[in-house]
């Protein structure tokens, strides 16, 4: 035997790895939804900036104890569905986000904001629950929230209500309905407590293993059952109404009247409870018939406590959060989701010298502010004009090797037009008037 026996070479697997999937309930958003979501995001900004509205971005991760202070201890969200972790590098308890209200306050508190005044601000971004995923409900989410702090009066109620009524507007949303309640204060809702306990104690062969376990931390969220065996029980506990002072009855009132005064049209439902602990007073829900179980698009009211639980110093709060992912489902329901052209100009070349000024025309073309797609990757010109139709563009601009040699550009209407020029209406245009030849072009068709 040799001294350096050479090894036979160890045979390979031919298998290609196995493929990686996202996490479930975490979803890619591919163009063509990406644009709905542009869509969405400049209309929102619009919407917030005519009430005054201006945006915060807080982080995704937040401190734990924010969540478990703000939110509460006795909360499915804290309980069940919170994504946290211990930060390696120091030991800290962190949290990605369930919900941003709490995010806001306390970047409110942390920044002082409140010194010089009440502040209107919103918010567009992703929220995470650790839960199951369904239609319309995911473990990586996006909310649009509205928070509107240092307003004690009824009437800033009616204006983030009347908000979310002018986007379902804007929008084209319809078959939604506005259901109303006040949950009143911290004594009142002490004394309503008190009774429910009372009455649930005396019916615990009725109560499933969730209302058992609330009974004495948070039995309010008992009313919020979705259980049917429970349903009769709910409909006969103690109505928080009967214990509203005149305080609360006199800003519920407030908040009523002003609605009727705009044309909202709502529905009392008094068992309208939010399952966050910050909230007193009004609260409210948009719905809809349209999504199935998950028909909420919309929550919201106000949290006057929250600022005080989290360390700052007492100030009125309302606000809403809106579910993106729910809302672009509905709005994809009713037709009004569509799609806008991926730009103006398809710019069509073929050969080396069109090539060249072809990119020139395109960037020319752009500096103009048309949104302009310059073919890669070769081809014919039947396979590019395919190309051009798909991305949606008013006209295509072809240079081959004649329009390059007499610096030309043939300008070819890809849709029928308003000015009366027909589909495949072909123009030979000099290159230099070809922006202004492009944008007279486009400006009329638009008018």
């Amino acid at each position: 035997m040799s001294d350096n026996p050479q090894r036979e070479p160890r045979e390979t697997s031919a298998r290609s790895p196995s493929r990686l999937t996202g996490v479930k309930g975490m979803n890619d958003l591919l163009p063509g939804d990406s644009e709905r979501w542009e869509q969405l995001d400049q209309t929102v900004a619009a919407w917030a900036r005519s009430y005054g509205y201006r945006q915060i971005r807080t982080p995704m991760v937040e401190h734990t104890a924010l969540f478990r202070r703000g939110i509460g201890e006795v909360t499915d969200i804290v309980e069940k569905e919170m994504y946290s972790f211990e930060d390696a590098l120091n030991g800290e308890h962190l949290t990605l986000r369930p919900e941003n209200t709490a995010g806001v306050v306390r970047a409110v508190i942390e920044h002082n904001l409140l010194y010089d005044g009440p502040k209107r601000l919103w918010y567009v971004g992703p929220m995470f629950r650790h839960e199951r995923p369904q239609r319309g409900r995911y473990r990586q989410f996006h909310q649009i929230g509205i928070e509107a702090l240092g307003f004690a009066g009824p009437d800033i109620d009616a204006e983030v209500i009347a908000m979310s009524r002018r986007l379902w507007d804007d929008l084209g949303i319809e078959d939604v309905t506005l259901e109303l309640n006040s949950i009143g204060d911290a004594s009142e809702r002490s004394e309503h407590r008190a009774a429910l306990i009372a009455y649930f104690e005396r019916h615990q062969d009725v109560l499933d293993e969730d209302a058992r376990r609330r009974l004495h931390s948070n039995p309010l969220r008992i009313l919020d059952t979705k259980n049917p065996a429970m349903q009769s029980l709910v409909e006969g506990a103690p109505r928080l109404a009967d214990f509203l002072g005149d305080e609360s009855r006199s800003h519920f009132d407030g908040v009523q009247s002003l609605l009727k005064s705009i044309g909202i049209e709502f529905v009392i439902n008094p068992r309208l409870v939010r399952g966050l602990d910050y909230y007193n007073r009004t609260v409210f829900e948009w719905t809809t018939t349209r999504l199935g179980a998950q028909g909420t698009i919309c929550g919201g009211g106000r949290y006057d406590p929250l600022i005080g639980m989290l360390g700052g110093k007492p100030a009125p709060a309302c606000g809403f959060a809106i579910g993106v992912e729910r809302l672009l489902e509905l709005l994809r329901e009713s037709g009004e989701a569509q799609v806008g052209p991926q730009c103006d100009v398809y710019v069509v070349h073929q050969g080396e010298a069109a090539q060249s000024i072809a990119f020139t025309v395109a960037e020319g073309l752009r500096s103009t502010g048309l949104d302009v797609v310059l073919h890669a990757g070769g081809g014919s010109f039947k396979s590019q004009f395919k190309r051009a139709d798909a991305s949606g563009a008013e006209f295509a601009v072809i240079i081959g090797e004649d329009e390059a040699a007499a610096r030309t550009a043939t300008v070819k209407a890809l849709r029928s037009s308003e000015s009366g020029q027909g589909s495949g209406a072909q123009q030979a245009v000099p290159i230099d008037d070809l922006p202004a030849y492009l944008v007279d072009a486009l400006v009329a068709d638009n008018d």
